[in-house]
């Protein structure tokens, strides 16, 4: 049986230490000038039943990520899963050997990749250990890999490939003929970006006043100095004429209307992509017709696209990742990977729980106390302790007499008293009502 293979990851020229280039050869994405044109073409060659190709879909993609509200969104997703803990446990004990595997560099930036698979359409890794026995990955370059017949290309531009099974330890993430979330949000960014430029276009125009010079029409002298001084004068638009001549400057009418539309256009394809990315638009810019209530409403529907990002990494580690955990001398059999809860009470309030628990004479650990209010717990702790409970610990009240234990009927003048004065404070209704009726 033929040894499976690694791959590596190079340009046209060898990676250093190595005399043959590597099995994928990567491109530079083409970037910039994209319009609905390129969009759809990308997409008809991605779909393209037989022969799939995505090299133009992906340099788009790569493209429209360096939209800076695309990118921050898509962010803000994956750090909500990244920055999440994950715990290995067997019969409900953690097992610290595997924990600090998730603990590892790697393993944050596994989690963000796994989740770019929404995103692109798939994510393809190759697993192996590095130089100090710590266990890593590749991520395959999407252009080398036709996911439809699982063959990984050479170059970008191949339509033949070698099998996916010919390499060991791969995890394929995704469905094979889904082009991802991006392809819904392309056409917002190219919209905005064509009426970004419009708009910039639009403030060189007529955010900046225009400059005229006229001079005789037989005086050539003048006219040089004229068009010295407009030289020096800055970028502004000007107009150089003779005064023989007229010139006539027609505006447009509603500039201020005009440049409201550019900025509808560009709020509108931003909510849009908010939307596709996070399900809702308050949760990252304000709005006009936002409350808090509404905020709060949509906030819960972001989470739950965080929580379905946390279940397709815990399947993926519990199901898909177990024979390749396996293979590393990680054993997860018996186990299972969860997510721990967050604490999401202050330390404020965890005091008042546990006060109101002793109050009801529910027992409360002392251990817990310490942890929950962060407050240090003494060394000698065990001989205060025995003081505290044999009274020794108690304050000393100088000779004076113990307080007297109020009587029964000293409790119910007291009662009486507290009522009397609840009374007092409401105002007493009228007897016919308050209207006279």
């Amino acid at each position: 049986m033929a040894r499976k293979k690694e791959i590596s990851i190079s340009g046209n020229m060898p990676l250093p230490g190595r005399n043959t280039p590597g099995t994928v050869i990567i491109t530079a994405p083409r970037l910039f000038m994209k319009d609905m044109a390129d969009y759809m073409q990308a997409v008809r060659g991605a779909n393209n039943v037989d022969f799939t190709q995505r090299t133009r879909l992906y340099d788009l993609y790569e493209d429209i990520l360096m939209d800076g509200h695309t990118g921050s969104v898509i962010e803000k997703r994956k750090s909500a899963v990244q920055c999440s803990q994950i715990e290995f446990r067997r019969n409900g004990v953690p097992d610290e050997g595997i924990n600090t595997l998730l603990r590892s560099p790697w393993f944050y930036r596994f989690i963000g990749d796994l989740i770019d698979s929404d995103f692109w359409g798939f994510s393809l890794f190759q697993f192996y250990k590095d130089g100090s026995g710590w266990m890593d990955y590749r991520l395959v370059p999407r252009k080398n890999y036709d996911p439809v017949r699982g063959l990984i290309k050479h170059r970008q531009e191949d339509t033949t490939g070698e099998p996916l099974e010919n390499y060991h330890t791969m995890l394929f993430v995704g469905e094979k003929r889904s082009l991802g979330r991006l392809a819904r949000i392309a056409p917002y960014v190219i919209y905005k970006r064509n009426d970004m430029a419009d708009w910039a276009q639009f403030c060189e125009i007529f955010g900046m006043p225009i400059r005229e010079y006229t001079y005789s029409a037989g005086d050539e002298q003048a006219r040089d100095q004229a068009v010295k001084d407009m030289a020096e004068q800055g970028g502004a638009a000007v107009f150089l004429h003779p005064e023989e001549a007229q010139m006539k400057l027609i505006e447009s009418g509603n500039k201020s209307g005009s440049s409201d539309l550019y900025r509808t256009l560009y709020d509108t394809c931003n909510d849009e992509i908010s939307k596709i990315v996070l399900g809702n638009t308050l949760t990252t810019q304000a709005s006009e017709r936002g409350t808090q209530a509404l905020g709060t409403v949509q906030e819960k529907g972001e989470k739950k696209l965080n929580e379905a990002d946390r279940i397709l990494v815990l399947n993926t580690l519990n199901y898909d990742m177990t024979d390749i955990f396996t293979a590393f001398g990680y054993d997860t059999r018996g186990g299972e990977f969860y997510y721990v809860k967050p604490k999401e009470t202050t330390a404020e309030q965890e005091i008042n729980i546990i006060s109101r628990m002793r109050q009801m004479g529910t027992p409360v650990s002392d251990e817990y106390v310490y942890e929950a209010t962060g407050i240090p717990k003494p060394d000698n702790y065990d001989r205060l302790k025995e003081e505290t409970a044999s009274g020794n610990g108690k304050p000393e009240n100088n000779g004076a007499q113990e307080k007297e234990q109020p009587s029964p009927e000293r409790n119910k003048r007291k009662e009486d008293g507290i009522v009397n004065r609840i009374r007092a404070f409401f105002v007493a209704a009228p007897r016919k009502g308050a209207l006279k009726w």
